[in-house]
Protein backbone atom coordinates (compact mmCIF):
# COMPACT_ATOMS: atom_id res chain seq x y z
CA UNK A 1 0.00 0.00 0.00
CA UNK A 2 0.85 3.71 -0.83
CA UNK A 3 -0.32 7.30 -0.41
CA UNK A 4 -1.35 8.61 -3.53
CA UNK A 5 -2.85 12.20 -4.24
CA UNK A 6 -6.84 11.73 -4.99
CA UNK A 7 -6.41 14.61 -7.65
CA UNK A 8 -3.25 13.68 -9.34
CA UNK A 9 -4.71 10.17 -9.81
CA UNK A 10 -8.80 10.92 -10.54
CA UNK A 11 -9.78 9.42 -7.53
CA UNK A 12 -11.53 12.32 -6.38
CA UNK A 13 -12.42 15.97 -7.77
CA UNK A 14 -11.70 19.22 -5.47
CA UNK A 15 -13.68 22.20 -6.12
CA UNK A 16 -12.00 25.10 -4.85
CA UNK A 17 -14.11 29.01 -4.67
CA UNK A 18 -12.36 32.00 -5.20
CA UNK A 19 -11.49 34.13 -2.37
CA UNK A 20 -12.43 37.36 -4.59
CA UNK A 21 -14.85 36.86 -6.83
CA UNK A 22 -16.65 33.42 -5.72
CA UNK A 23 -16.13 31.64 -8.74
CA UNK A 24 -15.08 27.62 -9.01
CA UNK A 25 -11.22 27.87 -9.35
CA UNK A 26 -9.56 25.51 -11.82
CA UNK A 27 -7.27 22.60 -10.41
CA UNK A 28 -3.77 24.00 -12.52
CA UNK A 29 -2.04 20.87 -11.41
CA UNK A 30 0.79 20.79 -8.53
CA UNK A 31 2.53 23.38 -7.33
CA UNK A 32 5.94 21.77 -8.40
CA UNK A 33 5.42 21.38 -12.61
CA UNK A 34 6.11 25.44 -12.33
CA UNK A 35 9.08 25.65 -10.42
CA UNK A 36 11.70 25.25 -13.71
CA UNK A 37 11.63 23.93 -17.29
CA UNK A 38 12.36 20.32 -16.36
CA UNK A 39 10.82 20.09 -12.88
CA UNK A 40 7.43 18.26 -14.42
CA UNK A 41 9.81 15.48 -15.66
CA UNK A 42 11.63 14.91 -12.33
CA UNK A 43 10.16 12.48 -9.80
CA UNK A 44 8.03 13.51 -7.33
CA UNK A 45 10.45 11.98 -4.78
CA UNK A 46 12.49 14.62 -5.53
CA UNK A 47 10.51 17.90 -6.18
CA UNK A 48 8.16 17.16 -3.53
CA UNK A 49 10.89 18.01 -1.11
CA UNK A 50 10.17 21.91 -1.95
CA UNK A 51 6.79 22.55 -1.83
CA UNK A 52 6.73 23.06 2.27
CA UNK A 53 3.94 20.78 2.42
CA UNK A 54 4.40 17.38 4.63
CA UNK A 55 5.19 14.20 2.36
CA UNK A 56 1.10 13.07 3.46
CA UNK A 57 0.11 15.94 1.04
CA UNK A 58 0.30 17.15 -2.40
CA UNK A 59 0.20 21.40 -3.03
CA UNK A 60 -1.98 22.00 -6.18
CA UNK A 61 -2.11 25.38 -7.44
CA UNK A 62 -6.13 26.34 -8.68
CA UNK A 63 -6.39 29.06 -10.69
CA UNK A 64 -9.59 31.74 -11.16
CA UNK A 65 -9.87 32.88 -14.81
CA UNK A 66 -12.60 35.48 -13.97
CA UNK A 67 -9.81 37.53 -11.22
CA UNK A 68 -6.52 36.03 -12.16
CA UNK A 69 -6.44 35.01 -8.64
CA UNK A 70 -3.87 32.02 -7.64
CA UNK A 71 -4.22 29.87 -4.43
CA UNK A 72 -2.07 26.75 -3.34
CA UNK A 73 -4.02 24.19 -1.59
CA UNK A 74 -2.65 20.86 0.46
CA UNK A 75 -4.75 18.06 -0.19
CA UNK A 76 -4.03 14.98 1.66
CA UNK A 77 -2.53 12.18 0.32
CA UNK A 78 -4.79 8.34 0.75
CA UNK A 79 -3.76 5.00 1.23
CA UNK A 80 -4.48 2.86 -1.58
Amino acid sequence: MEYVCPICNSLYSYIVKCPNCGRQMEDKGVIQDYLDDYSPYLSMDITQKVDGAPATACTHLFYCVECKNDKRVAIEKILI
